[in-house]
């Protein structure tokens, strides 16, 4: 019959090689004094689960980090390249920031100002905004008033209406999208027109396709060079990881 003298037979088991350690040669007597020996451990020693399941953690960011290095590369092109998606910041800065957006997205307005200050701060990122609508018909709504007023009226408006429309806190309807361009000084009915157009439809699809294609589900969402950042990020956090990136290169 299987006696383990406390945990000094668990580990003796467990050190043998896998072949040797044949739970289905135990007895069922055998076998439940080795889980009873197990479950002791456990309970008087609760640490040891807790940095268990810190190393499972680790490794699974780790596998996560290496899967999205792997579809940054794979789909550089779309990210950095697209030909439709409004570019900011330096357009020849030595960092490219990409984010997936929505602007009825909290965290997307919390980040704004931080991101604004990063790429003023830095002075050489080249920060790429892809509407990413997901949040309802009224993301919808701002995504295609700002990708019609970046194919009506150019890169200075598309400016202007994005940074409106992320401080915006009340309902965005055609009477707030029309002050909004009222503010930035450009006549709306050519882009109110434009927005149910083919060339908008289409910006929001190939998004929408890439962000499935990426796994990215939630908003914001930064593509850092070749690392996703999903989720808001503090200022000083994104400051250490340009950085990073940075002295990676």
């Amino acid at each position: 019959m299987f006696r383990a003298p406390l945990l000094a037979a668990t580990l003796a088991l467990t050190a043998l090689p896998a072949a040797a350690f044949d739970m289905a040669a135990m007895s069922d007597a055998e076998r439940e004094a080795f889980r009873a020996e197990i479950r002791a451990y456990l309970l008087d020693n609760p640490e040891v689960l807790m940095e268990a399941i810190g190393v499972l953690e680790e490794r699974q960011a780790e596998a996560q980090a290496q899967g999205d290095v792997a579809l940054v590369s794979s789909h550089a092109d779309a990210l950095f390249n697209d030909g439709f998606s409004w570019v900011g910041g330096n357009p020849e800065g030595d960092i490219t920031i990409v984010e997936f957006m929505d602007y009825r997205c909290g965290y997307c307005k919390k980040a704004f100002p931080e991101v604004e200050s990063l790429i003023e701060a830095d002075g050489n990122i080249r920060f790429i905004v892809k509407e990413f609508p997901i949040l309802g018909e009224q993301s919808e709504l701002a995504s295609r008033f700002a990708i019609a007023t970046l194919q009506v009226e150019g890169d200075a408006a598309y400016k202007a209406v994005h940074d409106g429309l992320m401080q915006m806190r009340g309902e965005i309807n055609e009477a707030s999208l029309t002050a909004l361009a009222a503010e930035a000084a450009f006549d709306p009915a050519p882009v109110l027109a434009a927005m149910t157009s083919d060339e908008v439809s289409a910006v929001i699809a190939e998004n929408r396709a890439l962000a499935q294609q990426m796994q990215i589900s939630g908003t914001p969402t930064f593509v850092l060079e070749d690392q996703m950042l999903r989720g808001y990020v503090p200022l000083q956090a994104m400051m250490g990881l340009v950085s990073e990136a940075r002295d990676a290169k």
